[in-house]
This record gives C-alpha cells, sequence and structure tokens, in this order.
C-alpha cells in the first residue's frame, strides 16, 4: 500500500534532496509525497523541477505555523518528515524571533495536528548543534542539551516539544540529530556553498577567528539514507545521531576549498572576528543507528567535495540569483 508522506520544508537543501530520492528511481516505490513549503528565502522551487511531472507529487505552499493549513493536510496523510526550520546560526544571532516562531511553535503546529489526525509516523529532523559544544570524544544520543545560539536553543526546543508528543499522546515520533551537511543545492549562505561560489568568482572568503573550530561533514545523500532508515525502521520515541564520519577544522576545509577552486591562500582568505558564541566542536557518535538500522556514510569525503564544487562550477543560472537576492 502506498505511504502518503507530507515533507515540510521539502523545497529547501535537504528537504528537496529528499523528495527527490523518494520519487527517484532508487526511491522506495510505494510512497506518494506532498511538500509543503513557504518558501522564504532558502526555499527554491527549482529544487523540485525534475520530480514536479511525477504523478506521486503535490505541492503546497503554506506555512507551517498555519493550523488551518496544516490540518487538512494532516488528514491526508500517513506519515510526517519535517524538515521546514530557519537555520542560519548567524541570522539567529542578529535576531532570534523568526526562529522561535517557526522551529518551536512550527513543530508544535504539526505534532499537535498529527496526534489529532492519528499519523502513523512523524520524523523530526534536528542537528548536533543541539547539544552544544565538545572537547572530545563525541556525542551518544543521550547527552544533555547545551544549545549556545538562538538556533540552536530553538530547535532544541523543537525536539522536547516533538519528543513530549511521544509521551503523553503515544504519537509514533522519531528524532534524527545530523552533523554539518554539504552537497549540490545547498543555499550559498552557508560555509561551503558560500565559499565556493565566492571562489569560482574570484573573490575572498571569511574565516572566523583562528579557523580552529571544528565539525563533522555530511554528504546530503549520507544523509538522506539515514532519514529513510529511520522513517522505515526507527523506533516510536528514539533519537539518532546521523554523522559522515569526517571532522575537519574550519581552516582545514578551507584549505581543500581553495585546493579544489584553484585559488590561494593569500589572496583569497580573510580573516574575520569570531563569531558571538562559536561553539568550538561538534561530533556524533552514530554507533546506535548504525547498530540497529544498518546506517553507515558512503560518500568519500574528498571525492564529495570535489562534485559538489562541480556541480556550483555548472550551475550558475541556480545559485547566481540567490546571491544577487540576498546580497552575498
Amino acid at each position: 500500500m502506498t505511504k502518503r508522506v507530507l515533507v515540510t520544508g521539502g523545497a529547501g537543501f535537504i528537504g528537496s534532496h529528499y523528495v527527490r530520492t523518494l520519487l527517484g528511481p532508487q526511491g522506495p516505490g510505494d510512497v506518494s509525497v506532498t511538500v509543503l513549503d513557504k518558501l522564504t528565502y532558502a526555499g527554491n522551487p527549482a529544487n523540485l523541477d525534475v520530480v514536479r511531472s511525477h504523478p506521486g507529487f503535490t505541492f503546497v505552499q503554506g506555512d507551517i505555523c498555519d493550523d488551518g493549513v496544516v490540518t487538512p493536510l494532516m488528514a491526508e496523510h500517513d506519515q510526517v518528515v519535517h524538515f521546514a526550520a530557519e537555520s542560519h546560526v548567524d541570522r539567529s544571532i542578529d535576531g532570534g524571533a523568526e526562529f522561535v516562531r517557526t522551529n518551536v511553535l512550527g513543530t508544535h503546529t504539526l505534532v499537535n495536528a498529527a496526534h489529532r489526525a492519528g499519523i502513523g509516523t512523524f520524523v523530526h529532523i534536528s542537528t548536533d548543534e543541539v547539544y552544544g559544544s565538545i572537547d572530545e570524544g563525541s556525542w551518544p544520543e543521550t547527552d544533555p542539551l547545551r544549545p549556545n545560539s538562538p538556533y540552536a536553543s530553538a530547535k532544541a526546543s523543537s525536539d522536547l516539544i516533538a519528543l513530549s508528543y511521544h509521551r503523553t499522546h503515544g504519537l509514533d515520533v522519531r528524532v534524527t540529530r545530523c552533523s554539518n551537511n554539504y552537497g549540490p543545492h545547498h543555499f550559498p549562505e552557508k560555509a561551503i556553498p558560500l565559499f565556493v561560489t565566492q571562489l569560482l568568482d574570484g573573490r575572498t572568503v571569511p574565516l572566523y577567528g583562528d579557523g580552529s573550530n571544528v565539525r563533522d561533514w555530511l554528504h546530503v545523500d549520507d544523509h538522506v539514507q539515514g532519514i529513510e532508515l529511520v522513517r522505515t525502521r526507527g523506533r516510536a520515541g528514539e533519537i539518532y545521531n546521523i554523522g559522515g564520519g569526517t571532522e575537519l577544522s574550519n581552516k582545514e576545509l578551507v584549505g581543500m576549498l581553495l585546493d579544489a577552486c584553484g585559488a590561494d591562500w593569500d589572496s583569497s582568505v580573510v580573516h574575520v572576528e569570531d563569531r558571538k558564541g562559536h561553539d568550538r566542536r561538534y561530533s556524533v557518535n552514530c554507533a546506535k543507528i548504525g547498530e540497529e538500522l544498518g546506517y553507515a556514510p558512503r560518500v568519500d569525503f574528498h571525492q564529495g567535495l570535489l562534485r559538489t564544487v562541480q556541480w556550483y562550477r555548472d550551475n550558475r543560472a541556480w545559485w547566481e540569483p540567490l546571491k544577487e537576492r540576498a546580497a552575498l
């Protein structure tokens, strides 16, 4: 029987990749997908062009905070995969109100409607940033939440709200927490697409502080693989970390991007004042999803990064208008 899956934020970077994968030739074949997306600055209808004619695809433009939109949609679906979120840390530092509204109120609107509609499975997509910062080792899912930015705090709040509907009402909520994603169709305000597009235009790139902040990098293909395992085989009320297994300092990452774009350090990198509350290191322990669901990252970081750079070389028509509108 075909599962009717509602995907929120499905016109964004990760959400659209998930939708293209579900409805693509390697997809499960037993799903129809409705994308609910407000189409804010980071939501791009072009990300869904390849599936727009698919008989199992529907698009609805709307706000996840609008119960009048959400409630009737829930009644027509069996499962939810919830990507929609404000996600750029720098924007949250400048003003966190929209992050609280979308990430907290929006998630509550969705899980409350899902509970009323009797939704079978609700997968809530979160981030490793809810754990805070870790000097050594890696976070298991049982570690306490210590978010430091307004963005991470709003996501941590949304995790707790979603899980509360499992514990209070029995809603089948499954939470994923991923490390830093990279890949094609990534809005060019985030580190890798911003740096790549700047370097391809012969412009400089900013490096926060001393560049020693460490992140684990996860190709969007691997992230989607993990999400599908959680949707189809995960357990209700559980949290699953999804990581890529490649930890790099920002300085190391910039060096790789300079090499990939044929640029040099002295003329291309500008050191800037460190971001407020900048977490030093993120690292998730992925043993749980590996042991329970068989997850393991498949994309070699070096090859994945080179393919990502090449995608931006080949798709200027996709990213140049976005940078012009956002004045990046």
